[in-house]
């Protein structure tokens, strides 16, 4: 389990979640904390997976503009097809903690492997249900792991992009809730 708090922020739209990006960046925020998940709904291509720790990954899709900017902001990039959700893309260190999940083979009370990584990341199980379908509405959700203060403050950020919700986990809540 993670040992940082947790701001989870879901947006109806793609510019509303590169609003709260921005907004972020804006302010300072260390944009290596920052993940970002949505659903690519515009594929044209017949990919299983695909996932990059390291370097950077492009992608050239319809929305390419779009995921383009967070590939170049953001370490870690995927794409995968989650069944029960459809193919996904993933920028930022959400992109480990799903990696970690399908490669130790985590099952985590029937949740797909996006559900998986953030539960390990310290995200409540009752909210990651929730999380999971904001994703299958096409809505998309943005991340920003942190200490307290920093959540906080991205919180507050984000509150101002006007986000469908925007929810703080703290890491302390959930161990006491895991007793």
């Amino acid at each position: 389990m993670s040992d940082t708090n947790a701001v989870v922020a879901v947006y109806g739209t793609h510019e509303g979640a590169e609003l709260g990006v921005r907004e972020l960046q804006r302010a300072g925020i260390d944009m290596r904390a920052l993940s970002i998940i949505g659903k690519d709904t515009h594929t044209d291509e017949h990919v299983v997976g695909y996932y990059n720790t390291g370097d950077r990954m492009k992608y050239w899709g319809k929305t390419g503009a779009f995921w383009g900017g967070f590939w170049g902001l953001l370490f870690g990039s995927a794409f995968f097809a989650i069944p029960g959700i459809g193919p996904i893309l993933v920028a930022g260190p959400i992109v480990a903690w799903i990696v970690g999940a399908l490669e130790g083979a985590v099952v985590v009370g029937g949740l797909s492997a996006i559900g998986a990584g953030l539960v390990g990341m310290g995200i409540p199980k009752n909210s990651v249900i929730e999380y999971e379908m904001a994703l299958k509405t096409d809505k998309y959700l943005l991340m920003v792991n942190g200490s307290a203060a920093e959540a906080g403050k991205a919180r507050s950020i984000l509150e101002t992009t006007r986000p469908v919700s925007n929810s703080m986990h703290s890491c302390e809540a959930v161990a006491a809730g895991a007793r």
